[in-house]
Formats: structure tokens, C-alpha cells, sequence
């Protein structure tokens, strides 16, 4: 591969044009021209005592794609160690990021947006599982904890899924200043597990992947960094690292894509999934001699591999992925899953589920409601209301009388007993949940609000942008955001 840069851009040519790449920015390595003669000798015998060690087939295509990828003869899953990253995103702004994490943040009425790498790694066999995050983490930890038993290794206790939260020391001051940063300060941990490689995750993303798969195809070119990549329409291409490939190794035409004339030309962009395999001494050489001021992979270490002559390889994934990184993001990718015939991302499939906490909650109740292509979680009491292309939370309480259009419900973290609300009333003040005759229309509401009778969320006047987080609420792309634990008295309208 000549480069992949966060910043580069890659047009797929039609099956009868040139293969040349549409050039990228370059990216400067001054530092590290190339390879020590030492340390590729060593990688080449790791290579080699791999290959006998561990017999593969080896693929014909210089591009694996997670639908035609081979089958190896030792796949061993196992022997790969999942970091989890809690990236920091300037223009994030999901709900409540303020007092949680990002992966975090409810998702689907029922999970959390960790769930789904976590239960990616569990479903592809890998469950050695550290989640790197920044700041923020005891809403995730506890979550963790509850979730994913500390002995998921069976009798001999070897499966775990731990947060490593950001620290200092005297001999490193700074918190976490990237995702390669974040790996670095934990590479002595991650050193000790014997393992051929390390998987790289983003804790924000929703998708489903065989990561075994991936795994493989890493071992079957004898790469030294695997990228996964999907195909991107232009509209969206700008928002992602797109990736500049030559034509010996990852991306070269639309068939080796495994893409028809059709679909390339929907797609022509390839971007980078922000998803990685790395061999164990490919990261530690990288990271601690090569970039050790590196902060971040997609920008920073992945360009500089490529630049010392590594074999980096891109694996094409060709299914549903969401980079969950904006509200407009969030919403959508809640939205969905109530989508006919078939949602965008399916938590029905019981060949690869989706896991999270057990809550033992009670079924939902739903009197004379009248509830069409939603989603409704667990525990949630429904009375005589009519909800509509929505997402309802867990133990969600809405009155009669209302109406959840196109809307986003994340729920409660407990139930109120009968006397706290009329202790609540007597004060003048709303109960959590959805009050009588309140009107909701494409907005989301955060966890614990409390929203009073004859409320009306539907932003008549188009408002596009709003900072309003003193008043309970925010607007960003047109989708009104109630903040977690807020009040929106009786009447109001937004």
C-alpha cells in the first residue's frame, strides 16, 4: 500500500478505467525513513516460524472481504487481545456526554453502544477485552461489570472485558492524548498476554463483524497492520479517513472490491473503519521506537507504517456500519432498527446477539395504546397514548393522552413509588416520564426527564441549531435533545 492518510482521498475507478489512486496529501516521516536491517530480520523469522507453527491457505486476493474471505486451518481467535477506544471527538456532542462515556450511551431501548464490540469479540471467539477510555468512566465500568461475568473463560478464568481508564505517573504526566497514545501507556499490560496479535476497536460504532474473519485474513497475507474498509458514497466520504491503495496489495479494481460496476459507482470512495489488527511486534516496535510521540492511529501511525515499508492491508467489510459520532448519527442509527422489511441493524440475530446487562426487569404494559413500527424496551408502563416510528427505553412511563412521533426514548434508570409522586405533585413539581397530552416529534429524551402535561416538543419553527442547557434541552440538525434528569414543565413549548 503507497499510503493511507485520514486526510486522503481514494476514487474506486470503474472496471474499464486506469487503477490509478486520486493522490493524497503526504504526510511527513522524517524521523523514521525506513526499517532498521535488525528488526526486519526479526519480524521476518516471527513470520516465518509462524507460518510453521501455524499452517494457513493463503488467499489469492491482494484485498480480503468479510464475504469471500478463506477459511484457515488454525484460525486460534483466541490469540488476539481487543482494545476497545473511547475517542475523543471535538464536535461530539451525544446526550449526556457530559456524565458518561460515549459507549456508554443507550442504545436500541435495551443495550449500550459498548455492547456491540464487546459482543462482536465474544461472537468471533477473542475474550481478552480492554476498554480505553478517557474520562467519564464509572457509568461504563458499572455497566461493564454487570453485563460481562469475570469468568467468561469458563473454568479456567481466562476471559475478562476491563476498563483502563485514562491515569497519570511521574513518568508520564498527560492523560490520553489519542488512540495510539492510549495504547502506548497500557502496552506494558497488554505485553504480558501471549498473543500473535492485537485488535483495535472504536467504542462508538454500530455494526456487526466477524472479526474472526478479519483476524484471518491478517495472517493469510502475512500483513503487518489489517484496515478494515468499507465502500462510501461521496456525500459521506468527506466525514471519513479514505485511503489511497496501490495495485499490488489492497484495492485495485472493483472486482478484487467485490463490488459490481453498479455498486462502485453508488460507492466509489473507500474509507477506513478506524478498525485494526496489529501484530503484537509490529505495535510495540511502532508505537515505543518508531512513533513514540504518535497520538493517533488513523492520522499518525498507520501513514508511518506504510511509510517504513510494512505490509499494511485493507479487508473490505460490505455491511451495515454507523459511526455514531453526532446526534444526527445517534438518532438515525436508533431510528433504524424500527425500519421495514428489514432494519438497518437487526438485534434478532441469533447467530451473532447483541449482549448487555440483565436488569430482570418486568414485561412492558401497554393499555389501549395505540404503538405502530417501534421498538418498546423492557419495564416500560404505556397508557392509552399513540407512539409512532419511535424507540422507547427501559422502564419508560408515558400518560394519556400523548404522542411520540419519529422520536428516541432512552427511558429510566429507576421507577418513582406512588408516594414520591404525589410527593412530587403536592410540590408542584412532574414525575419522570411523558405527561398527559404531551406531544413529542423527532426529538430524543435523554434519560430520568421529566416532561409535564400538555408539553410540546416539535420544533415548529425548524430551528436547526440551539444551546439551551439551562432550559433542559439542546437542538442540533433539527432533533431536539432533552438533557438527562431534566425538567420541561407543564405547557412548555419547544
Amino acid at each position: 500500500m503507497a499510503s493511507i492518510a485520514a486526510t486522503g482521498v481514494l476514487k474506486v475507478p470503474p472496471a474499464a478505467a486506469s487503477c490509478e489512486a486520486v493522490p493524497t496529501r503526504p504526510l511527513s516521516f522524517s524521523s523514521s525513513v525506513s526499517l532498521s536491517d535488525e528488526w526486519r530480520h526479526r519480524r521476518e523469522s516471527v513470520v516465518s516460524r509462524g507460518r510453521m507453527r501455524n499452517p494457513m491457505i493463503v488467499s489469492p486476493k491482494a484485498v480480503s472481504d468479510s464475504q469471500n474471505s478463506q477459511t484457515c486451518l488454525d484460525p486460534d481467535a483466541s490469540r488476539c487481545v481487543g482494545d476497545h477506544l473511547r475517542r475523543r471527538r471535538r464536535n461530539s456532542s451525544l446526550p449526556s456526554h457530559q456524565k458518561r462515556a460515549k459507549p456508554a450511551v443507550p442504545l436500541g431501548a435495551n443495550y449500550r453502544l459498548i455492547d456491540i464490540p464487546v459482543s462482536n469479540c465474544l461472537n468471533s471467539n477473542i475474550n481478552k477485552i480492554y476498554v480505553l477510555t478517557q474520562f467519564n468512566s464509572a457509568s461504563l465500568n458499572r455497566h461493564l461489570s454487570r453485563a460481562y461475568a469475570t469468568n467468561m473463560g469458563g473454568y479456567k478464568n481466562e476471559g475478562f472485558v476491563e476498563v483502563l481508564a485514562a491515569q497519570q505517573s511521574p513518568e508520564n504526566p498527560n492523560w490520553f492524548q489519542g488512540t495510539a497514545d492510549a495504547v502506548r501507556q497500557y502496552l506494558w499490560l497488554f505485553e504480558e498476554h501471549n498473543v500473535l496479535e492485537y485488535l483495535i476497536l472504536a467504542g462508538d460504532h454500530l455494526y456487526r463483524m466477524d472479526y474472526e474473519k478479519f483476524i484471518q485474513a491478517h495472517r493469510e497475507t502475512d500483513a503487518d497492520i489489517t484496515v478494515a474498509a468499507l465502500p462510501m458514497d461521496e456525500e459521506r466520504a468527506t466525514a471519513f479517513g479514505l485511503m489511497k491503495i496501490d495495485e499490488e496489495g489492497r484495492i485495485v479494481d472493483t472486482t478484487i472490491l467485490g463490488l459490481d460496476d453498479k455498486r462502485a459507482k453508488e460507492m466509489p470512495y473507500i474509507a477506513s473503519m478506524g478498525i485494526y489488527v496489529v501484530s503484537k511486534d509490529v505495535m510495540l516496535e511502532l508505537l515505543r521506537n518508531k512513533f513514540p510521540g504518535a497520538n493517533d492511529f488513523g492520522s499518525e501511525v498507520i501513514p508511518g507504517a506504510t511509510s517504513l515499508g510494512l505490509r499494511v492491508q485493507a479487508y473490505l467489510y460490505d455491511g451495515y456500519w454507523e459511526d455514531i459520532g453526532t446526534i444526527e448519527a445517534f438518532y438515525n442509527a436508533n431510528l433504524g432498527i424500527t425500519k421495514k422489511p428489514v432494519p438497518d441493524f437487526s438485534f434478532y440475530d441469533r447467530s451473532a446477539p447483541i449482549y448487555t446487562q440483565p436488569r430482570y426487569l418486568p414485561p412492558s404494559k401497554m393499555l389501549d395504546a395505540d404503538v405502530t413500527d417501534s421498538v418498546i424496551g423492557e419495564g416500560c408502563v404505556i397508557k392509552n397514548c399513540k407512539i409512532h416510528h419511535s424507540v422507547v427505553g427501559l422502564r419508560s412511563c408515558i400518560s394519556e393522552g400523548a404522542i411520540i412521533e419519529d422520536s428516541l426514548l432512552m427511558g429510566a434508570d429507576y421507577y418513582e413509588t406512588a408516594s414520591e409522586k404525589s410527593l412530587l405533585a403536592a410540590k408542584g413539581s412532574v414525575p419522570i416520564g411523558i405527561g398527559k397530552n404531551s406531544h413529542i416529534k423527532r426529538a430524543i429524551i435523554d434519560k430520568n426527564a421529566r416532561i409535564g402535561d400538555n408539553v410540546k416538543i416539535i420544533n415548529s419553527d425548524n430551528v436547526q441549531e440551539a444551546a439551551r442547557e439551562t432550559e433542559g434541552y439542546f437542538i442540533k440538525s433539527g432533533i431536539v435533545t432533552v438533557i438527562k434528569d431534566a425538567l420541561i414543565p407543564t405547557g412548555t413549548l419547544i
